[in-house]
């Protein structure tokens, strides 16, 4: 449920309605935009059944909701969410690029690449330390090793960081380096992780999961936000088709989707999306035109040696093509790199 006030309301108005809903063993959780207030109710609405909140001094209207996730819910927090991951925002006007190499393989490998993305317009820099890969015999990343070449990397060119975690433990470490976690898409609904996530503190980017509805995604969401971290970044990935030409089938049409359910800003993954190289630039092209607030893009020195997601991974020259692809397209939406 969602009390939406006069526009103007007043303070007095505004605190006993929320006095009243946590009376009643519910949350309130306010969003203040420009002129409106909205209350949001998070709980057993039956316990506020008696109360006709309709004829409270400036309340507007009464609006149901009946989507199970309410915060992350657009009814709740009309205003787009802004992201801040250090110096850099993640949301409204801006088109932000986070690149990086899959997986961290050694210090020389990851400040080349940090240097070679910062000089070509990224504003963040990603890497995997912990690597949950689909055979157990495949590289499983550097743990607090890589962690700790990311924050060397970060102090050199000023780009904030973000990694991977896969458990509690990697949380515990990673928030002693990085800037930003993620959840990876084998992960998504793996709740412990997500509580763990959101208590952290830090931006969490939330990847859609491998066969995930929107809405499922976006209860997932609600697991970070519910723990007071309300600083979540989706990351739209692929999901799993029938189509074997690429890795995984992008969802482009999940951006305007995203937009029309959520305030929270979404971001897409082209190289985890297709799989293949070639394809990276024209599908990043096309979820800038779908209104991305940013893009994840898999960068490695040398891709053919790469010991993660060599295929997907461009290399300098062509991320610098990439962005420079992009820079004019942004523009004509709307958005600045």
């Amino acid at each position: 449920m969602i009390i939406v006030m006069k526009p103007h309301a007043k303070n007095e108005s505004i605190e006993k309605i929320v006095r009243l809903i946590e009376s009643r063993g519910c949350d309130a959780h306010i969003s203040k935009g420009k002129e409106v207030t909205i209350i949001g109710v998070v709980g057993d609405k039956s316990r506020l059944s008696d109360q006709n909140l309709e004829i409270f001094e400036d309340v507007e209207k009464i609006v149901a909701v009946t989507e199970s996730y309410k915060l992350a819910n657009k009814k709740f927090h009309p205003e787009p969410t802004l992201v801040k991951v250090k110096d850099v925002t993640i949301g409204g006007g801006n088109l932000v690029i986070i690149s990086g190499p899959c997986a961290v393989e050694s210090r020389e490998q990851l400040l080349s690449t940090a240097h070679a993305i910062k000089k070509a317009g990224a504003h963040i820099l990603r890497g995997g330390a912990y690597k949950p890969r689909t055979s157990p015999y495949a590289f499983q990343g550097l743990e607090e090793e890589g962690l700790k070449y990311m924050k060397e990397a970060s102090e050199e060119t000023g780009l904030p960081v973000i990694c991977e975690v896969t458990s509690q433990n990697a949380i515990e470490a990673a928030v002693k380096y990085v800037d930003m976690l993620q959840i990876g898409a084998r992960n998504m609904q793996n709740f412990y992780l997500l509580k763990e996530a959101g208590k952290s503190g830090l931006p969490v980017l939330l990847k859609r999961g491998l066969s995930a509805t929107i809405d499922e995604w976006l209860n997932a969401s609600e697991y970070i936000i519910a723990e007071g971290n309300p600083n979540v970044v989706l990351c739209e990935r692929g999901i799993r088709t029938f189509e074997t030409a690429t890795r995984n089938t992008l969802d482009i049409s999940a951006v305007p989707v995203i937009k029309e359910k959520s305030h929270l800003p979404i971001i897409v993954d082209p190289s985890h999306a297709s799989g293949v190289r070639a394809y990276v630039k024209p599908l990043a092209m096309s979820a800038v035109a779908a209104g991305a607030d940013g893009l994840m893009i898999e960068t490695h020195p040398n891709p053919e040696v790469a010991l993660s997601d060599g295929p997907q991974s461009l290399t300098f020259e062509q991320f610098c093509e990439l962005t420079e692809a992009v820079r004019p397209l942004a523009a004509l939406v709307g958005k600045s790199i």
